[in-house]
């Protein structure tokens, strides 16, 4: 059985809030999308995305897996690694019918929570974080320049690189290109687990012993999410910021 509770805010600095998230417990699903282009597209990308996702897994007997079946992978990765390819295509055609909408995107993290299995998928830097056994780890990894350049050189230093132009910019998204990259991992859950879904403007300035210390202090999902936004805006966050927090009850 799966609890959760999400929040949104557009934040002290923008002027319209262009995250979007969704919840559906009777699915086990969990999504969080935060969109980029001008003209409030990035806003319509994240809602475009965001409801593809839920569509597909809610519909998913009709046509399962149109982009093919990975063996390593549970049916539920499979079936969100396709819902993020069908999102990506949805943005692509909603970008195309408008000229306000052109190369607009969005980042995308879709969680599903079924027979004691957390299946990941995600394309940009919006994070799923899980707590297990009182300690934290991120699960997805990043699609930045920040992060490639992290993995490329196991020497760099992060702080010195923590106002390089180039930091935040992403390598990888659903719809602001022709092809997206879809990363998905699994995890076998006990019961007791928390999961938190996260757009940059959250951790971009908690870092994850402070999202763990907050996810321990706590038992609630709403009190979590609503602490951890709370922090993120006291923090200083310039960008929207999303929190989805789940926890996992064995039946």
């Amino acid at each position: 059985m799966l609890r959760a509770f999400g929040l949104t805010d557009k934040g002290h600095t923008r002027s319209v809030n262009e995250d979007c998230f969704a919840i559906h417990e009777d699915l086990g699903l969990l999504v969080v999308a935060d969109g980029m282009g001008g003209h409030n597209a990035g806003e319509v990308a994240a809602r475009v995305a965001v409801d593809a996702v839920v569509d597909v897994v809610r519909d998913h007997e009709r046509n399962p897996f149109p982009f093919g079946y990975d063996p390593s992978l549970s049916d539920d990765g499979n079936l969100l690694r396709t819902a993020i390819h069908v999102a990506c295509i949805h943005v692509i055609e909603a970008a195309g019918a408008a000229n306000q909408y052109a190369g607009m995107g969005t980042t995308l993290v879709a969680a599903r929570v079924a027979a004691g299995r957390l299946s990941v998928a995600h394309a940009g830097d919006s994070r799923l974080y899980l707590l297990s056994g009182g300690r934290l780890r991120q699960v997805t990894r990043d699609d930045s320049w920040l992060a490639t350049v992290l993995a490329a050189d196991p020497d760099a230093n992060p702080d010195a690189l923590q106002h390089h132009p180039m930091r935040c910019a992403l390598t990888n998204a659903v719809g602001a290109g022709v092809r997206t990259d879809v990363h998905v991992a699994e995890h076998t859950l006990g019961g007791g687990e928390l999961v938190l879904l996260s757009t940059d403007g959250v951790h971009g300035v908690l870092d994850g012993r402070r999202l763990e210390r907050m996810l321990l202090d706590d038992d609630d999902p709403r009190a979590i999410a609503r602490s951890v936004i709370d922090a993120a805006l006291a923090s200083g966050s310039r960008d929207n910021l999303t929190a989805v927090v789940a926890r996992y009850h064995e039946v």
